[in-house]
């Protein structure tokens, strides 16, 4: 779809413009003059001043003509950067609604294409605004949906009734350790991941520069009395690693860390069903870890073998058992809705299956088409569901987390979702992840360490956020790990040095 936009000279409008054009259309490409060869025109007429004043006259090739308008207050600004966000809201919501009208369909989360849409309405309730008027901002500022807004509401309160503390532990850190080696990779994939057969020497570097890491920053979160509210091992697949590297690793952070038995939660995604071992799961236990993740993903074994996970269903269903006998107490399990020749049906199974399991929770992703996946490059030999389909597999899910007793406690999205839906997690009562909630909320910081982890660095007083990524190459990591130590230490020190501590 070729959209002509006028009125608009600056080009920082031109991302945003195309990423909601991309929720109606396959491929859009926005053109910045007037052109012959153009599917549909939009006209806006933009006024700043004590208010924000956009209307869009959208003209087809056909001639026909759709207009919207909308007006809004002009709220102080501290940067150029905040200002402008409040005119490309402004500007995205006229043009939303002139899309909608054209093509029938509504956008349920409106003009947002962020990750992180409940930060929004935590933001708001920060601000002593009651849960009401807050839901009645969403809507008339981001034309959200009834049906997303009450989804946002339900999550939030799941939240604070999970961590009552969520907006006073800016002075506490998370901890997430990044271990790059799976298996195989997955066809849908763009994690920093890397096939562990035949890269033993890479592990073993690897893993030498982040035993450093944890003595580094545990001797600086001991030295500064920082507490440190939950630790997450993601990847990759940390259960790729040998049981015996498993178990030096963790007596590494019990020796590196403080206060480790104080921690609220350790988490250890052991999501390839083909690295569980009984050994392994010993080490857990050994170190008192029972919160794991097993991901079928789907229960269809044709779907399995399509994505590249080498793993079998009855595998997947076997570790289960095997981990729950082993003392494994918090299980989750994640599902993708949409994969390759997927459709309700085969949905309608991977639920039946995950049924007589009941982990503790289950996190429901929708499919993303990530730009870097070998999906995304190779779209024509994966083929997925259409939009109404998926959207039938959410409700789906929605309806069966309800009928068995899950809640929904946290959600993200991404770009290029199928649907434009959502992923969400969901859990059986008092057995919510922590570090999930923490992760999305962005309500403190949270320490990268290993390969390819990314650090999230909160300032205490200002809620700044600075983002620093360790290098996503086993190479380049072995190579730098002192110095990105280091600049991690330095950035520490700044954010929570007293001049920048809160009274």
């Amino acid at each position: 779809m070729r959209i002509s936009i006028l009125g608009l000279e600056d080009e920082r409008f031109n991302r945003p413009l195309t990423l909601i054009a991309n929720l109606f259309f396959e491929e859009s490409q926005i053109l910045t003059s007037q052109t012959d060869d153009a599917d549909i025109q939009i006209a806006f007429q933009l006024q700043v001043q004590e208010n924000i004043v956009v209307s869009a006259k959208l003209t087809d090739q056909s001639g026909k003509a759709l207009f919207a308008e909308y007006q809004q207050d002009f709220k102080g600004a501290d940067s150029e950067k905040e200002r402008f966000k409040q005119i490309k809201n402004a500007v995205s919501h006229v043009y939303l609604t002139v899309l909608q009208d054209l093509t029938g369909i509504t956008q349920k989360w409106g003009i947002l294409t962020g990750v992180r849409p409940t930060k929004l309405l935590h933001k708001k309730l920060q601000e002593g605004i009651p849960a009401e008027v807050a839901h009645r901002q969403l809507k008339d500022e981001y034309l959200i949906t009834d049906e997303k807004i009450a989804l946002m509401h339900h999550i939030v309160n799941r939240q604070l009734t999970v961590v009552p503390d969520l907006y006073s532990l800016e002075r506490e850190v998370s901890i997430y350790i990044g271990i790059p080696f799976c298996p195989t990779k997955c066809a849908y994939c763009t994690f920093p991941a890397y096939a562990i057969n035949g890269r033993q020497g890479s592990v073993d570097s690897f893993l030498g520069g982040l035993h450093y890491e944890m003595r580094k920053i545990g001797e600086w979160l001991k030295e500064k009395g920082v507490r440190i509210t939950t630790v997450y091992y993601g990847g990759g697949t940390p259960t790729s690693i040998t049981a015996e590297e498993m178990d030096m690793l963790y007596e590494e952070m019990y020796n590196s860390f403080p206060d480790v038995s104080n921690i609220r939660e350790i988490t250890v995604e052991a999501g390839r069903p083909d690295t569980i071992t009984p050994e392994k799961l010993d080490v857990l236990k050994k170190w008192n870890i029972d919160r794991i993740s097993i991901n079928p993903q789907s229960y269809t074994q044709e779907t399995l073998k399509a994505i590249g996970r080498h793993h079998t269903v009855t595998e997947t269903i076997e570790k289960y058992h095997l981990a729950r006998e082993m003392g494994m107490n918090n299980i989750n399990m994640d599902l993708i809705i949409g994969l390759p020749g997927e459709g309700l049906k085969e949905f309608t199974h991977s639920l039946a299956e995950t049924e007589k399991l009941m982990p503790e929770s289950v996190t429901v992703h929708t499919l993303s088409f990530k730009r870097a996946s070998e999906m995304t490059k190779n779209k024509e030999k994966y083929k997925v569901a259409d939009r109404t389909e998926v959207e039938k597999m959410m409700n789906l899910a929605e309806d069966w987390t309800a009928d068995h007793g899950y809640v929904p406690y946290y959600l993200y999205r991404q770009k290029n979702i199928l649907g434009n839906l959502e992923n969400v997690g969901y859990s059986l009562p008092n057995q919510e992840s922590i570090y999930n909630i923490m992760i999305m909320e962005e309500q403190q910081t949270i320490i990268g360490l290993g390969c390819g982890a990314s650090s999230k660095f909160i300032d205490p007083v200002t809620g700044k956020i600075t983002h620093f990524a360790n290098p996503k190459d086993p190479k380049s990591y072995n190579d730098g790990f002192e110095a990105y130590t280091e600049d991690k230490i330095k950035i520490l020190d700044e954010l929570f040095s007293e001049k920048g501590s809160p009274a």
